[in-house]
């Protein structure tokens, strides 16, 4: 029968319980098999941020960069000067200024392409009074019914906060980046320069276990016997392992000269650093990496680059393309965001007069402008970006 292993003494009989056989084995990886790194956040932060030069360099230079831009905020009808929202992005919070709090909200949003940002709010204010940058790795999105966000969960040392988004204002805003497969994550910089950062990061490891074998590749001792034979003595074969492991394996032994007996013939079974071309390698890689950031790879040290013929348009094609953009479009989520609480239609923008990389073009700009005799005062401000002052009129 079926149940026949529930009764009494049908102990023999009880069938084999489900176990698998190679619980215990260790997992054997084959040197023909590629190996990448994991794809998630907190792996690719350690590998690309924390364990690469080239990753770390160009995520610090685009989020200091975008971060000491300085901000205008304007209406459709003037510029302000003193504003409850200027005043909150000038001193966040007790812990934090203006260019800490953006700093990390670009690195957060570099790093996993997505950035969140807290409001805390005092009962009978309408307007926050502190605003906070959350961890991406540890935030995750709560999607309804109709698949929109209604809830933020933050888990932090083993309990979980939620804040509901369910509301006309949420109280956590969400900056991501475009991802074509998912609906409530963006996608990060670092998934697009995975592989990149893997052969970077693998070309530096096997320089440095090079540099412990004193820069000599691995390998083989053969033996060739008076007879011609090609066989050793289990014995001799025992001793000369143990002499090898003793006397010439480890950084310590490095170059240390080695003394064969006779029949025994070195033959090496690496390539030479010249032989894989180890140095273009690796600067192909960090190409990759600097190149899925939108840095150009002159501005981070890298030799024989050619696109740019100096470094000044190598620098105002870094803020005209990729650090200009990024502000931009963090500073109109926030202030579309913080807009909401108040009412008011605001627009917070970078502003473009104060920044010394693009001084040239907006001098061209400027002049350009001002010699157009057939535009008015006002449309003149529009083309530059200026809001249309009661006071200026139309010409026309």
């Amino acid at each position: 029968m079926v149940f026949d292993f529930l009764r009494r003494g049908a102990q023999a009989r009880v069938p084999e319980s489900k176990a698998s056989a190679t619980g215990r084995v260790v997992a054997y990886s084959s040197s023909g098999r590629v190996t990448w790194s994991p794809r998630d956040t907190v792996s690719l932060t350690r590998t690309g941020f924390s364990g690469n030069p080239v990753g770390f360099r160009t995520v610090k230079l685009i989020a200091e960069a975008a971060a000491a831009l300085p901000l205008v905020l304007q209406d459709c009808d003037r510029r302000y000067d003193q504003h409850p929202l200027l005043a909150l992005v000038r001193q966040p919070n007790q812990a934090q200024g203006r260019a800490e709090l953006m700093e990390a909200l670009f690195a957060q949003l570099l790093l996993s392409g997505n950035a969140y940002i807290e409001a805390v709010c005092v009962e009978g204010q309408a307007a926050p009074v502190e605003l906070h940058v959350l961890r991406s790795d540890r935030m995750s999105v709560v999607p309804g019914s109709d698949g929109w966000p209604v809830a933020y969960e933050y888990s932090v040392g083993g309990r979980k906060v939620r804040f509901d988004a369910s509301g006309a204002v949420s109280p956590i805003c969400h900056v991501k980046t475009f991802h074509p497969h998912d609906d409530h994550y963006g996608f990060s910089p670092l998934q697009a320069a995975a592989m990149a950062l893997d052969v970077h990061n693998s070309a530096s490891r096997w320089s440095k276990s090079l540099l412990d074998n004193a820069a000599r590749p691995s390998g083989a001792l053969v033996f060739r016997g008076s007879d011609g034979h090609g066989s050793m003595a289990e014995d001799q074969f025992q001793r000369l392992s143990e002499e090898i492991e003793a006397n010439y394996q480890g950084a310590r032994n490095a170059g240390r000269p080695m003394v064969l007996e006779g029949g025994l013939d070195w033959k090496p079974m690496g390539f030479s650093p010249s032989d894989m071309e180890f140095h273009k390698t690796k600067e192909a890689a960090a190409r990759e990496i600097a190149l899925a950031f939108g840095v150009p790879p002159m501005l981070i040290g890298i030799q024989g680059d050619a696109t740019y013929a100096n470094y000044q348009e190598a620098n105002r094609a870094f803020y005209r393309l990729t650090v200009l953009p990024l502000a931009t479009r963090v500073a109109s989520a926030l202030s579309d965001w913080l807009g909401r609480y108040t009412g008011e239609v605001l627009e917070l923008k970078p502003d473009l007069d104060q920044v010394p990389a693009l001084a040239s073009e907006r001098d061209a700009q400027w002049a350009r402008v001002a010699r157009a005799d057939f535009l008015s005062d006002v449309e003149k401000r529009a083309l530059l970006g200026l809001p249309a002052l009661a006071e200026a009129g139309d010409d026309e």
